[in-house]
């Protein structure tokens, strides 16, 4: 609905269905963790329709249009560019998506990660020519440093996966207002390599970095399949991911924005750490063994005293 519609009404719509239709799928397992990021979720989705709900009705008070392609009131501008950051998890709006993540299933982080970022990318492409292009930058410079900065140090493979989604919504959003093809170029690569590595870990059952280490023992081809895909996901040059980061830059240079394409190439860099790491554990061909120095730090019971 969102995608089709050129009436923000109806748009507005097509995004609460959406919200709802991904909550049971969220807090579906009835565990703590599900049921608190379902309630995010909510909260968060539900504050952003409100805002583009709101900034949808302050355009049509002051232009009489309630045409998305109209969308001409500079604070009406503002406002749904925030609503529809926050929809997505770009920095500033980022808290929620990594804990959402983090307590849902791989399937349903699959769904939060691609399909569910759909309508909102939509929504800015339609809109691209009334938003403004510095706050846009940004957000975008800020989302590339801190997806690769947060996700340095942690342990979890899905809030790993979050935070290099909010690094590519970065690279997505800068390029937006000069060549917003690229945006879904982007977007559609990010999404076939997200949805292969989503569904491999889904397959060999693997949460967290300890469990992947020794995920080579029990699937070697689809260890390998995972690593070509991080590296690719990482932009390296031989592999698909390079193309769109590529073509940004080529277009950032082109409007005389070197400096904010090497800024955004640096904070890659930091993504590029964790990528590694990722397909350093993917590849590792013998499972770590405790040595017996381990064991006994455990066997040693202080003596129990009588009273």
């Amino acid at each position: 609905t969102t995608i089709t519609s050129n009436h923000w009404i109806m748009a507005w719509a097509g995004l609460e269905i959406n919200t709802l239709s991904i909550l049971p799928l969220i807090s579906k397992s009835h565990h703590p963790r599900a049921i608190e990021a379902a309630t995010k979720y909510f909260l968060t989705q539900a504050t952003a329709s409100a805002l583009v709900l709101f900034s949808s009705m302050t355009n049509a008070w002051h232009t009489g249009q309630w045409d998305i392609t109209q969308m001409t009131h500079p604070t009406s501008c503002l406002i749904l560019t925030s609503a529809i950051a926050m929809k997505l998890g770009m920095v500033p709006f980022h808290f929620w998506f990594p804990e959402v993540l983090q307590g849902s299933p791989l399937t349903t982080g699959l769904l939060l990660s691609t399909i569910m970022k759909l309508p909102p990318i939509t929504l800015l492409f339609m809109t691209h020519h009334s938003l403004n292009p510095t706050l846009l930058t940004c957000m975008a410079i800020m989302s590339a440093a801190l997806g690769g900065w947060m996700g340095l140090n942690q342990t979890q493979v899905r809030k790993v996966l979050a935070f290099s989604s909010i690094s590519h919504l970065g690279w997505m959003t800068i390029i937006l207002s000069f060549n917003p093809k690229l945006t879904l170029l982007n977007f559609y690569l990010y999404t076939l390599m997200t949805l292969s590595i989503f569904l491999t870990l889904n397959t060999i059952k693997v949460l967290k970095l300890s469990t992947l280490i020794t995920s080579w023992t029990k699937a070697p081809s689809l260890s390998a399949m995972l690593l070509l895909t991080l590296l690719s996901l990482a932009g390296l040059p031989p592999l698909t991911g390079f193309l769109p980061k590529w073509l940004i830059i080529q277009e950032l240079t082109k409007q005389n924005m070197a400096p904010m394409a090497t800024m955004i190439s640096l904070f890659s860099l930091l993504g590029l750490y964790f990528y590694l790491r990722l397909a350093y554990c993917a590849t590792i061909t013998l499972p770590p063994h405790t040595t017996n120095h381990m064991k006994q730090w455990h066997s040693h019971k202080p003596a129990s005293t009588l009273i």
